[in-house]
C-alpha cells in the first residue's frame, strides 16, 4: 500500500536508494511500486531530483544522476577498487601491460584505478579521467552491454564530436562487435601508437558493473599476441566477477527488532 506519512526527504531518499540498488535503469511504475508511492507522487519527486542532478532521465527510464555518482565516487574507490586491485596487479604482471578499471557514469566512463608497468610510463594513465565511447575501448565494452535505449546518452558525445555512428567504421558497428564478441578493441584513436582491449564485468542480471582494459603499444596487439591478451583478460574479468558475486552474496546482519 502506498506510504502516506513519509516526509519529502524520505520519499526522495527512498527513490535514490531504489535506483542505487538496481542494476538497470528503472521505469516510473517500477520505482513507485518498489518504494510504495503513488505514481503521481513519485513523478513529482523525480522531477525535482532530475532538476538537481541526483537522477538522470533517459526516455521513460531513470538512473542515478551525476550528483549521486559524484557522492558515490569515494565509495566506489573504497569497495570496487579494493576488490579489483589484486586482479589488476596480477593481470598487469602476467601481460606486462597497463591495466585500468572503469565504471559508467552519466554519458562516459571513468577510470577509477590503474596499474602501469614502468616500461609504459610514457602512456597517459588517465586515472580519474572521463572517457567518451568513440575514442576508448573501455566505454565501448561497457555500453555494448546496455539495451538500445540506455545507450543513447553515451552516443551523444560522439555525435557532438562529429564521429560517425553508422557504417562499417562507425561507433554502432564497434558497439555491435563488442556485444557479439565480448571484447572492445581500439588502436590509435586516443593516442598514436597505443592500443587497448577491454571486457566488461557483469552483474548476475547482466548489467555492466565495470570494465577491465589492457593498454599497451600498438605493435604488441597484433595476432597472435591479441588472442593471448584476450584470454588473459577473460580470465581476469571472470575472477573479478566471481569476487564481486561472492561479496554481494555475503549475508547481511539482520536488523534488530
Amino acid at each position: 500500500m502506498p506510504k502516506s506519512s513519509s516526509s519529502a526527504v524520505d520519499k526522495a531518499l527512498d527513490l535514490i536508494e531504489a535506483l542505487a540498488r538496481s542494476d538497470r535503469p528503472q521505469r516510473l511504475s517500477e520505482l513507485a511500486d518498489e518504494v510504495g508511492l503513488h505514481r503521481a507522487t513519485a513523478y513529482r519527486v523525480l522531477l525535482d531530483l532530475v532538476r538537481r542532478g541526483w537522477v538522470l532521465r533517459t526516455d521513460d527510464h531513470y538512473l542515478l544522476g551525476a550528483a549521486a555518482l559524484q557522492l558515490s565516487h569515494s565509495a566506489a574507490r573504497n569497495s570496487l577498487v579494493a576488490v579489483g586491485r589484486p586482479v589488476l596487479e596480477a593481470l598487469s604482471e602476467r601481460t606486462d601491460m597497463m591495466v585500468n578499471l572503469q565504471v559508467l557514469e552519466a554519458d562516459r566512463s571513468r577510470v577509477i584505478d590503474v596499474v602501469r608497468p614502468r616500461r609504459l610510463e610514457m602512456i597517459n594513465h588517465l586515472r580519474d579521467e572521463m572517457l567518451p565511447v568513440h575514442r576508448f575501448a573501455g566505454p565501448v565494452a561497457l555500453v555494448a552491454q546496455l539495451d538500445e535505449d540506455t545507450r543513447r546518452p553515451y552516443l551523444r558525445p560522439a555525435e557532438e564530436a562529429g564521429h560517425p555512428l553508422a557504417g562499417p567504421g562507425g561507433l554502432l558497428a564497434d558497439i555491435e562487435r563488442a556485444e557479439r564478441t565480448g571484447y572492445a578493441f581500439e588502436r590509435g584513436r586516443a593516442e598514436q601508437l597505443v592500443a587497448s582491449v577491454s571486457r566488461a564485468v557483469l552483474s548476475a542480471k547482466g548489467w555492466p558493473v565495470c570494465a577491465l582494459t589492457l593498454v599497451g603499444l600498438d605493435a604488441e596487439f597484433d595476432e597472435p599476441q591479441l588472442g593471448d591478451l584476450k584470454r588473459q583478460l577473460r580470465d581476469a574479468t571472470d575472477a573479478l566477477q566471481d569476487a564481486l558475486t561472492s561479496l554481494s552474496a555475503t549475508p547481511a546482519r539482520a536488523d534488530s527488532a
